[in-house]
């Protein structure tokens, strides 16, 4: 995870929220699937408010580009699908535009800005059509 948030370090003013966070009880749980070994992605899900919530995902620069995170995502709305939520929702930090514009362009749009423990996070959101 640290060399997938490498390179937005310098743009934050604190440390992302994943890269402090002891995953090991979200893991214990089946919240958090991995993709590799060594590890070339991961991705955090759990549901919250009716929805499928996204708290993490992370490519290793190794894998980037090569559709990974685009197919992290289709497996978190699969998830959604499989357990009937019609929303996937997802946040992630203002000075990602990177991310911002992936997650747009894979029809997720912007529903809030605001700051949160000292991060200002994006929240974002996409309804699910039918299954196909």
């Amino acid at each position: 995870m640290q060399a997938a948030y490498d390179p937005y370090l310098e743009r934050m003013d604190v440390p992302p929220a994943p890269l402090t966070a002891d995953l090991r009880p979200r893991i214990d749980e089946g919240h958090v699937w991995i993709v590799g070994r060594p590890v070339e992605g991961l991705i955090c899900l759990c549901q919250v408010d009716g929805a499928l919530l996204i708290q993490n995902v992370a490519v290793h620069p190794s894998a980037q580009g090569t559709g990974l995170g685009r197919r992290l995502l289709a497996f978190a709305e699969e998830v959604a699908r499989r357990k009937g939520l019609g929303r996937v929702t997802l946040y992630t930090n203002e000075v990602m535009t990177e991310n911002l514009a992936i997650y747009g362009h894979l029809g997720y749009r912007e529903v809030a800005r605001r700051t949160e423990a000292g991060y200002r996070r994006v929240f974002m959101e996409k309804f699910l059509g039918e299954q196909r």
